[in-house]
């Protein structure tokens, strides 16, 4: 029987820990007296001298499988998130912009984070021009990058089977193939995480600065992605480090103090430039109420997320264990129907596994990089986790994408540490019950799809508690047994996610709330619906809604503005709903009716309405823009600033994108913010500099209270100026006064 130790350059199965050494640094082995060292090409394919000759193939093959299963019909998604991606194609005409992430290229003002996330795709776009493989190409390398990091930190200290199976469990995790060909902030995000934990483990191992060091600056840069979120972890790293580093504890506080540091450097410079430079000549912070990156950092992204007072927001969750608009919060969270299919597949028996690691690993000492590794994921993993499952404001079902890393990482090492220790009996029965847990599971969030592969969630149960059996008694079976038994379970395991995985990129996601899987397979409560496999309606978890299908077709009682807006099917669909006021009677395919204040939803067909094609001031998934449309905004657009101005970043976003001139979007993304001013805006005007104003039909859209900048914009336009149709959509021309 082999024991397990910490020294990862010994000779093993290939699946587990290696044995029989005590802690060291990770290194290749030296070379004997005059044995000429491994070039690097061959090091490269081979990988390490000790390495089983099957290890590294290994890993190229799966590594290259998860760039051509996310490359795999990306361009279905087109622009995705066109709020971004509008952002994407100011910074390919305005460097400005670029900096400031900017949604336009007049700088009015910019997306609701900052501006790092965008960059990559910036600057594919600046050189292979705009188009939906520049878009979410650099999208797609940061997950594969992402599956090589992970596998990367496993195997330094596991084994090649260990971290293969890591990156699988990443790659085919669905939210991760959803979030990894899409053009959110969470795949910067979740690269730079990921990039973290490596670093906190390789400092453990040798105790240098520099991988702290790298660590601060993996964080600080994700900060620029993300904001606070890329600081959920840092409790649990900074303490692992603090207690495992093979150095003094003065010198450990030390290296912490550098980490920071360089944190607050490489997350820093931006955010004093932004908010150094004048006011008057850098576009307006989307998102904050205050032009301040600092007000929109701890409060409509930063507290306000955990306790639902969002400023600006288009409405907050619950408490503990209640139901808001944006889904139940509490310990269940990442398991019900809302989230459940995107991220949880394997998460009970990462749990299980986590726990295992951390009694196999028990009686290793203080600076044990194995126990370390389980600290540094498995922490990362259960704060995650605890905030995930908590936070009160917005919350979107795709933001579960943070957990899919720490999921991967656990379950690999806690895989191979229960191999390698399967001839003890604990071992084996622990490694049996996580294959339990993952069918199990596996079945219960299949079923909730009844009608996708209904064969697939037997399957799978069986499998499962078949591997387990095996599991149970490998020590008495033959190798040829035992490695089919465990391969067993690693198919009955991922046999779930990965069928959710294969629909996610078979279909077109677009709009701001995408979720991952075949339609129904998560349906949101009292959140707004999203793009890409139909709408969610308002009813289950908000008071008001009443779903009737999975399409977006929705009927909502809004009583005291509760019941959200439902979603639409592939981003044309309106939502249903009434919010805020009475009897706001929706149907999810454009046709609206609104008694009493229900806010309208949307219009299909040439834009202007409502939002077009996406309802609530375009809040979700924009207008569809018609040839007239294009050829009335495009006609002069050289001689103004603003081709045309739009309640709603949504809004604005598609008709920029469509006609390729910068668009100002009134209000930001929520239609909330309070920029322009009316007198800001009067001036524009006066200036020249804005051409049309394109109707929202509701008095100033998402954000438009009857005092709000959005409506005060709306009611002075349309009492002063001439009004113009095209099609269904509705413009007033801000260079010709109205008649009378």
């Amino acid at each position: 029987m082999t024991t397990q130790t910490d020294h990862p350059t010994q000779q093993g199965s290939g699946w587990g820990p290696a044995a029989t050494a005590p802690e060291a640094p990770v290194a290749p082995p030296a070379p004997e007296s005059g044995e000429p060292k491994q070039p690097f090409a061959r090091r490269l394919w081979r990988g390490r001298l000790e390495d089983p000759r099957w290890a590294r193939p290994a890993f190229w093959g799966p590594l290259l499988a998860t760039a051509a299963l996310y490359f795999y019909n990306l361009s279905a998604s087109g622009y995705a998130n066109s709020f971004y991606s509008a952002a994407v194609q100011a910074g390919t005409k305005s460097w400005k912009a670029m900096f400031f992430g900017s949604l336009d290229a007049g700088n009015a003002i910019t997306v609701d984070k900052p501006s790092a996330f965008l960059w990559p795709m910036e600057i594919a776009a600046r050189i292979f021009g705009l188009n939906a493989w520049t878009i979410l190409g650099p999208e797609v390398l940061m997950g594969v990058g992402t599956v090589a990091v992970v596998y990367a930190s496993v195997r330094r200290r596991f084994s090649p089977g260990a971290g293969l199976i890591a990156g699988a469990v990443l790659a085919l995790t669905p939210v991760a193939a959803l979030m990894f060909r899409f053009n959110n902030p969470d795949a910067m995000l979740a690269l730079l995480m990921a990039l973290a934990c490596y670093f906190v483990v390789r400092a453990i191992e040798d105790g240098k600065t520099k991988w702290l060091v790298w660590a601060g600056v993996a964080i600080g840069f994700a900060f620029l992605a993300k904001t606070l979120q890329a600081f959920l972890i840092l409790p649990s790293l900074a303490i692992v480090y603090a207690v495992c580093a093979p150095v003094s504890l003065k010198k450990r506080f030390g290296q912490l103090a550098a980490a920071t540091g360089a944190l607050i450097v490489s997350g820093g410079w931006w955010v004093a430039i932004v908010e150094l430079w004048p006011a008057s000549s850098r576009p307006y912070i989307g998102g904050s109420q205050n032009n301040s990156f600092l007000e929109l950092t701890f409060g409509y992204n930063g507290l306000g997320r955990l306790n639902g007072e969002e400023t600006g927001s288009v409405g907050g969750g619950g408490g503990a264990g209640g139901t808001g608009q944006w889904g139940e919060t509490g310990w269940d969270r990442m398991f019900n129907s809302e989230i459940g299919s995107q991220i949880s597949w394997l998460l009970p028996a990462a749990l299980i596994l986590l726990v295992a690691g951390l009694v196999a690993t028990r009686k290793l000492r203080r600076t044990s990089v194995t126990r370390g590794s389980f600290l540094v994921w498995g922490g990362s993993l259960l704060i995650t986790l605890v905030v995930f499952s908590y936070m009160a404001g917005i919350f979107h079902q795709y933001y579960t994408i943070a957990l899919a890393p720490y999921i991967a990482a656990v379950v690999g090492m806690g895989a191979g540490t229960l191999w390698e220790k399967r001839a003890e009996m604990w071992a084996s029965l622990t490694l049996a019950a996580s294959v339990v847990a993952a069918s199990a599971w596996g079945y219960v969030l299949l079923n909730r799809t009844p009608d996708y592969l209904p064969w697939l969630k037997w399957l799978v149960l069986t499998g499962g508690l078949v591997a387990a059996l095996g599991l149970i008694f490998v020590a008495r079976l033959g190798r040829q047994l035992a490695l089919g038994a465990a391969a067993l379970g690693i198919v009955a395991a991922l046999a779930g996610p990965t069928a959710y995985t294969l629909s996610t990129v078979d279909s077109a996601h677009t709009g701001s709330i995408p979720t991952a899987g075949p339609a129904g397979a998560s349906m949101m409560g009292g959140g707004p619906g999203g793009g890409g496999r139909g709408g969610f309606g308002g009813g289950t978890g908000a008071p008001g809604g009443q779903t009737q299908n999975g399409n977006g077709t929705t009927q909502g009682q809004g009583q005291q503005g509760q019941g959200f807006p439902g979603g639409g099917t592939g981003g044309t669909g309106g939502f249903g709903g009434g919010m805020p006021g009475q009897n706001g009677n929706t149907q999810g395919n454009g046709n609206t009716q609104n008694q009493q204040g229900g806010m309208p939803g949307g219009t299909t067909g040439d834009g202007g309405g409502m939002g077009g094609g996406g309802g609530v001031g375009g809040l979700l998934n924009g207008a569809t823009v018609s040839a007239e449309a294009k050829k009335l905004l495009k006609a002069d657009a050289d001689d103004y600033t603003w081709a045309a101005a739009a309640i709603g970043a949504q809004n604005a976003a598609s008709y920029q994108l469509a006609t390729d001139e910068s668009v100002m979007a009134i209000g930001g993304f929520n239609g909330t913010d309070p920029s322009p001013t009316l007198a800001q805006f009067k001036e524009y005007v006066a200036d020249g500099k804005i051409h049309y104003f394109v109707s929202s039909g509701s008095g100033g859209g998402m954000g438009g209270s009857s005092s709000g900048t959005s409506s005060q914009i709306t009611s002075w336009v349309e009492a002063n100026f001439k009004k113009v149709t095209v099609g269904s959509a509705t413009f007033y021309d801000l260079t010709q006064k109205a008649s009378g």
